[in-house]
């Protein structure tokens, strides 16, 4: 789910977007990191949407978030600077049950 980025401290992960949701928030389940955004798929709202949210779950800038792939995809590939792989799984994890957890964006 996440890899290292050799050209620095970047970490990649491949996330499953889920646009029109009820509300914002992040489902980890069975492997996959479901974010769900209530942002709609268009003119970029849902991508904007996705960014703001990991950025608070992962407590860094917005501005340290990228999508490198998938722009119009519902599956997306993030890269984070600042974060080794592992912290970024630490702090993914930190929000993870058994099986199903969630995060919430109010």
């Amino acid at each position: 789910m996440t890899t290292k980025d050799m050209s620095g401290n970047k970490a990649k992960i491949s996330v499953r977007v889920q646009p029109n949701a009820t509300r914002s928030e992040v489902v980890f389940t069975n492997g996959v990191l479901l974010v769900k955004v209530a942002a709609p798929p268009v003119k970029g709202k849902a991508n904007k949407g996705l960014i703001t949210l990991l950025s608070q779950v992962l407590g860094v800038n917005k501005g340290a978030l990228a999508i490198i792939k998938g722009h119009a995809s519902r599956s997306k590939i993030i890269t984070i600077d600042g974060l080794e792989p592992e912290e970024v799984m630490k702090r993914l994890s930190s929000f993870s049950g058994e099986a199903t957890s969630r995060v919430h964006h109010q």
